[in-house]
């Protein structure tokens, strides 16, 4: 957590409500096979459009496309138009770094590895 002094934080250094709440938003999105298989493939920083991003997701364009959507209202992935074609890409260093930690927690889950404690 941030120091007592980080900007959105109550004089305890507690998170605020609205912090809390974007944070469950963030984890409910999160908590879709199909929209982590998304994410994961924008992590690098890089651009796709959604026959691409429906291919690594194992998904129709048609669920990829709805996916898709969901992330961009919540604005977690940026859109480029090229004529036709949308390209998508994820939006701050910081969701990176959280799919980062996750699947590497789950790394540790799945394969027996010892926490980090």
């Amino acid at each position: 957590m941030h120091s007592l002094s980080s900007p959105g934080h109550d004089s305890t250094g507690d998170p605020t409500k609205a912090q809390v709440d974007a944070a469950v938003g963030l984890f409910a999105m999160l908590s879709d096979a199909t929209r982590l298989r998304i994410l994961w493939a924008l992590r690098d920083g890089g651009e796709r459009d959604v026959t691409t991003l429906a291919e690594l997701a194992e998904v129709g364009p048609t669920s990829a496309s709805q996916h898709l959507t969901k992330l961009r209202l919540a604005g977690l992935v940026a859109t480029r138009k090229e004529g036709r074609r949308v390209f998508y890409r994820a939006r701050g260093s910081h969701l990176r770094k959280l799919l980062d930690e996750a699947l590497f927690r789950a790394d540790h889950e799945t394969s027996g590895l010892p926490d980090d404690d």
